[in-house]
């Protein structure tokens, strides 16, 4: 078997150590581990106290936000055993980017078999990238059979806890499919408030303009946290029709419901939508400048594609 390299072993040895501090640039070493790294690692690992452990994870995980060329995706897998749930939850997270196949089983697995909801729906949350590949004809057959049906079955089972329930509705929002379509109408319905603003990000998601009549009367509910949704999935149906209702939405009182606005604009695009973006890039306050110039980058890309 390969040999552990002593400076893998010292820097693992170390983050195990509580009375050892954190080092970033010693994580960051721990990118790109080889088998026989992780098996050290892991060997390590289940010494570790458990709120160092999270420690250690939730770091890695803010690194490789940071810095694209860093890869702890072999660490993050072995974490998916880690007996405690909030660790399996971060290292959920961790894979977003990864599409690897393989992961889909997994999981599906945590989806139907983790004691914890909150790894559950975690689970969930982490198909819908799979869901979003499978509409985009992106993944094979059967691995689009087996995340729709795992995200489907959850959606018909209505003793599903709602938290599970309403991450697996966010997660299958991507799949043009009847079932999809009537479980968001019917969470649309919902008294609950995080239920409704489930169904309301799953419209977006679904980019099926008939729900765009419901969002333009949504972007106008006394919630902002609605409002927030509305604006958000307007942007993902990418529709004119919403533009002048998106303007209206970038004189908020609430800021985060400005920026999702400004974001949408960017999104939709067009004649009208850009000249608004600029004058809200020159606005006093800063967060609107910034949204507006990062809307405009988009638009300005989007424009360079088609031409």
């Amino acid at each position: 078997m390969e040999s552990v390299p002593t400076n893998i072993k010292l820097i693992i040895d170390k983050i195990a150590d509580l009375e050892k501090p954190l080092v970033n640039a010693e994580l960051a070493d721990l990118s790109n581990l080889s088998n026989s790294e992780l098996d050290y690692l892991q060997q390590v690992w289940g010494k570790i106290e458990l709120e160092r452990r999270l420690k250690i994870i939730s770091r890695m995980v803010e690194l490789a936000e940071d810095n694209f060329e860093l890869n702890f995706d072999g660490i993050y897998k072995n974490c998916l055993r880690d007996p405690d749930k909030d660790v399996r939850v971060k290292a959920i997270e961790g894979l977003w980017e990864n599409e690897e196949t393989a992961l889909i089983s997994i999981l599906i697995r945590m989806l139907n078999e983790d004691p914890s909801e909150t790894v559950q729906a975690a689970a969930a949350k982490g198909l819908s990238k799979f869901a979003s590949l499978a509409e985009l004809k992106r993944l094979g057959p059967a691995s689009s059979s087996r995340v729709s049906q795992a995200l489907l079955a959850i959606l018909l089972d209505s003793t599903k806890p709602p938290e599970v329930w309403r991450r697996a509705l966010e997660a299958a929002a991507p799949l043009s499919l009847p079932d999809v379509k009537k479980a968001i109408g019917d969470a649309y319905k919902s008294a609950d408030l995080k239920m409704k603003n489930s169904a309301i990000y799953a419209m977006g998601k679904n980019c099926d303009s008939t729900w765009l009549p419901i969002l333009i009367k949504e972007v106008s509910n006394p919630n902002p946290d609605v409002r927030y949704e509305a604006a958000g999935a307007c942007g993902e149906i990418c529709d004119e029709e919403a533009v002048p209702h998106l303007i209206k939405l970038t004189q908020d009182k609430d800021p985060e419901v400005q920026q999702a606005a400004i974001l949408s604009l960017g999104k939709i695009g067009g004649v009208k939508a850009k000249a608004h973006l600029l004058k809200c890039a020159s606005n006093v306050d800063e967060n609107i400048s910034e949204a507006a110039e990062t809307a405009l980058r988009y638009i300005d890309t989007e424009e360079d594609i088609r031409f």
